[in-house]
């Protein structure tokens, strides 16, 4: 049985992507509290990129993966 490997590109979107609007308007989508993802996951994700990074983000808090990010961050992202 094959281990599914997480996608590079996505995660170094993920650490360079800053939420568009709202509360937490700027602040990248790796730095979101774990509430405000709570919060849309039972609201609905909205749709297209902006949904898939915030329910990535979501599943990667959920299942404690913050390492596949942190280095990533490092790297590639900036501060808030």
């Amino acid at each position: 049985m094959e281990v599914p490997q997480p996608n590079v590109e996505i995660l170094k979107e993920l650490v360079k992507y800053r939420m568009p609007f709202g509360k937490y308007k700027d602040w990248l989508i790796t730095d979101l509290p774990v509430s405000y993802l709570e919060w849309f996951e039972r609201e609905g994700f909205p749709a297209g990129k902006l949904g898939m990074m915030l329910s990535t983000m979501y599943e990667i808090r959920l299942n404690d993966l913050m390492f596949l990010i942190d280095g990533l961050k490092k790297l590639y992202g900036g501060g808030r």
